[in-house]
């Protein structure tokens, strides 16, 4: 009789989700950014001339472990933290939960940067902190890679950095599972990658932000990671189909002029580039060098 029930609770163990699923090791790429993070509201807040910069790089840290946090619960075996934002030197390594390791500083090494560390070895992505692409109303701090562009778009779509970097996950065929941010970008990202797990910590009106409080969106954040972790086999990676067609949008002529020298570039508009190409590792490229 014994060992009756020791079979059945050991099938009902191995047919759970987080069982079923994590039967060889887990591997979670974290990317986090910093105009969405909880509280942000102003580029004050994520510039290091800010006052207030210290206590945001402290939220940003602990809205990061509150993702490890949860991609652990769903056991995780490894976890690359990308710090992501400005400087890439944000988050506070000695805050930083011990079970994870974090990439700070760019690399400069070209074109995934904000993805730097992502390999086709990696079962899944997270974005934490990610914001809205420029031109979105109601959005806070949105911006596309930089205050210079106003719009890029692939394939005839227009991308937030979370489009752009969900289709450098593809690149190696990794699934983005979540993603954390303001109201705006949760809704695009849903828009663009499906039904995938977000949280909206804050919602933009005008030009304020109306926020949750810090503790309940690391609950929220940390729920939500395990959740998408365990149920990650639902998700698909995010796919446009060649040719690619990049456009890059820029707001000075002077900056159209110099980067329309790249090879295969070309002037389609005003402020407007247009390059073309079969492999998506070189439409990144390219996109790094125009911007």
């Amino acid at each position: 009789m014994k060992r009756v029930l020791l079979s059945i609770l050991f099938l009902l163990v191995i047919n759970t989700p987080a069982f079923s699923q994590t039967g060889k090791e887990l591997k979670v790429f974290i990317s986090v950014d910093m105009e969405g993070i909880t509280g942000v509201a102003n580029w004050d807040d994520v510039s290091r001339a800010g006052k207030d910069d210290e206590y945001f790089r402290k939220i940003m840290t602990k809205e990061t472990n509150a993702a490890v946090e949860g991609a652990l619960e769903a056991r995780a075996t490894e976890i690359l933290v990308r710090d992501s934002h400005d400087s890439a030197r944000n988050i506070l390594p000695e805050m930083l939960n011990k079970n994870a390791r974090l990439l700070r500083d760019w690399s400069g090494g070209g074109f995934k940067d904000m993805m730097k560390g992502i390999d086709e070895t990696f079962d899944a992505v997270i974005f934490i902190g990610y914001h809205a692409k420029a031109g979105t109303p109601n959005a806070i701090l949105e911006h596309t890679m930089s205050g210079k562009v106003t719009d890029v778009s692939i394939n005839g779509i227009s991308m937030p950095e979370a489009g752009i970097n969900a289709l450098i996950a593809d690149y190696y065929n990794v699934p983005v599972v979540f993603l954390s941010g303001d109201l705006a970008i949760c809704k695009q990202a849903k828009e663009l990658l499906g039904e995938i797990e977000t949280v909206a910590v804050k919602e933009g009106i005008g030009n304020s932000a109306l926020n949750i409080h810090p503790e309940a969106a690391r609950g929220k954040i940390r729920e939500g990671v395990k959740k998408a972790l365990i149920n990650r086999n639902n998700f698909r990676t995010y796919k446009l189909v060649p040719p690619y067609t990049l456009v890059l949008k820029l707001k000075e002529e002077e900056l159209i002029q110099k980067k329309s020298f790249y090879p295969g570039a070309k002037r389609t508009g005003a402020w407007e580039l247009t390059y073309r190409n079969n492999d998506l590792l070189e439409i990144f490229k390219a996109l790094v060098w125009m911007l």
